[in-house]
């Protein structure tokens, strides 16, 4: 059997913990293997513990360097300057890809960011259909719209059975961040 070029879409989605962390056993199985991998990151910051360890491995990870409330709790200046910032992540992401700086490029967070309409919905619709040759993409977060589920190739769903947060353990650092 010979091995298929790059190219597959990958989503990690549902209600359950895992997402993120799914994408960095990802992008460390291609970085070990020598693949350039790149992340943006949206709707997060701070600093949380993938970091350190992709940063080791060589992949390049993107993200917002402002800290924001959630989006529901943000005036509507703190949405529209958030928006910018996410779009411009997005740019900067896709134009590694364009430049051959990627092998992995991984959107986490995008759904949700897809569906707050913090990011231009038309520029990730696009990437989705017309992705980029010899690019694995793989994107996170909760309520995949129903047209990336048709377009995927692989489809992995977190499901929540039981996490520590509904007993009010609060989230701790290295394990949930």
């Amino acid at each position: 059997m010979s091995q298929p070029e790059l190219g597959l879409l990958h989503l990690y989605t549902g209600n359950g913990a895992g997402k993120t962390t799914a994408a960095v056993g990802l992008a460390v199985r291609a970085a070990g293997q020598g693949l350039k991998v790149v992340m943006a990151q949206f709707l997060k910051s701070g600093d949380t513990g993938e970091l350190a360890g992709l940063a080791a491995l060589g992949v390049t990870v993107l993200r917002v360097n402002r800290r924001f409330p959630f989006v529901f709790q943000m005036s509507e200046e703190e949405k529209k300057l958030q928006t910018r910032l996410d779009n411009e992540l997005l740019a900067e992401a896709l134009r590694l890809c364009r430049e051959g700086g990627c092998d992995l490029l991984i959107l986490d967070e995008i759904a949700a960011a897809y569906a707050l309409e913090q990011v231009d919905r038309p520029t990730v619709d696009s990437l989705l259909a017309n992705r980029p040759q010899g690019v694995e993409l793989a994107l996170t977060g909760r309520d995949m719209p129903p047209a990336w589920l048709e377009l995927a190739d692989y489809v992995t769903e977190m499901r929540e059975g039981k996490h520590p947060y509904n007993q009010g353990v609060a989230a701790r650092k290295g394990i949930e961040w």
